[in-house]
């Protein structure tokens, strides 16, 4: 790991010069809101956006995809071919990279996913830091600083970025499309400058401490009824979460009836049939059941078996939900024993 400074006047003369070599995506302004978009002229980018409505994720998880091609008739089947074209991923939050990070462990774990393993192999991650706006809250699970999973992280200094590079390649592109210089001692305390603002600048956290305890105490609670009355049930939340990584697979037909695709797409355990089996049972059938399912999922069982919680605090959910349902204020009120 080494330390460089770039002025910011070189960043779109950056991103063009990745975009010969990679697929640059990056956040742009679309609408009201933002996206990651793929882009070539660098003076789309936006680097100071707030968040953008959809994560990153989808650049790895996709919302639709074709696993293969089948004949009906024949018996033949075709695997669809997997996504290996080199991606640059510029401008990703802390939280984001983080959630990058915690779904590394489901689809490169105990079983690796073949078509999410190729694009992450295939993809430089580009950080970028970020002022915290009201829905955020990262600052409660640790996510708004990121130790591992990228290759590239800059840090805005005002006129310049303190860059911190991680990977061989990342360190590569920069020196070679790019003047920076060593940081000085200025450069230095304007990072604890900034480090210090960021801190001071968020709403105050939950308490995030012993939530497995919490959660265990909490199963039976009449809250989880209260707000299953509230929830519609439309999976908003899990669309623009960056570590929901539910997905359904469904056989397409084609017109002929013979031949069709085999899909993967994105699924949320909030649906009234995400756990539905054979036979018809449903072993979540109601709304307040399916939220208590999504909040013990990312509080109990992944902290279980990987030590973290399944929440980066990007604070994406707070501003799709149309009910106020969030974690903030969930977790302050199992704690307090009120009302959601």
């Amino acid at each position: 790991m080494f330390f460089r400074i770039l002025d910011k006047d070189q960043v779109p003369s950056f991103v063009e010069g990745l975009a010969k070599v990679y697929e640059v995506v990056a956040p742009v302004s679309k609408g009201t809101g933002y996206s990651f978009e793929q882009v070539s002229d660098g003076s789309q980018v936006v680097l100071d956006y707030p968040y953008t409505t959809i994560p990153p994720k989808k650049y790895f998880v996709r919302p639709q995809e074709g696993l293969l091609r089948y004949d009906s008739e024949s018996g033949a089947v075709e695997e669809a071919p997997k996504d290996e074209h080199p991606r640059v991923l510029f401008g990703v939050h802390a939280c984001d990279v983080n959630a990058i990070f915690m779904t590394d462990k489901v689809y490169l774990g105990d079983f690796e996913d073949p078509y999410y393993k190729a694009r992450r192999e295939n993809t430089l991650i580009v950080g970028v830091s970020c002022m915290p706006v009201p829905t955020c809250m990262c600052n409660a699970w640790g996510t708004g600083e990121v130790q591992q999973g990228y290759d590239l992280f800059l840090t805005d200094l005002g006129d310049r970025y303190f860059v911190t590079c991680q990977s061989v390649e990342g360190a590569h592109v920069l020196d070679t499309l790019v003047e920076t210089r060593e940081a000085t001692e200025e450069d230095k305390r304007a990072l604890e400058d900034h480090i210090r603002e960021f801190s001071e600048a968020f709403e105050p956290a939950s308490d995030a401490t012993q939530l497995q305890l919490l959660f265990d105490a909490k199963y039976d609670d009449p809250l989880w009824e209260d707000i299953g009355r509230k929830c519609l049930s439309c999976g908003a939340c899990s669309a623009v979460c960056p570590t929901c990584y539910c997905f359904d697979i469904v056989d397409e037909l084609d017109a002929n009836g013979v031949t069709g695709s085999r899909v993967r797409c994105w699924d949320s355990c909030l649906g009234s049939q995400f756990a539905e089996v054979a036979g018809g049972h449903d072993f979540r059938p109601t709304r307040a059941s399916r939220v208590r399912h999504r909040f013990y999922h990312k509080f109990w069982a992944y902290p279980a078996k990987h030590g973290k919680t399944l929440c980066v605090g990007c604070g994406r959910c707070d501003v799709a939900c149309k009910v106020d349902i969030n974690p903030r204020r969930i977790i302050n009120a199992l704690r307090e024993g009120g009302a959601a």
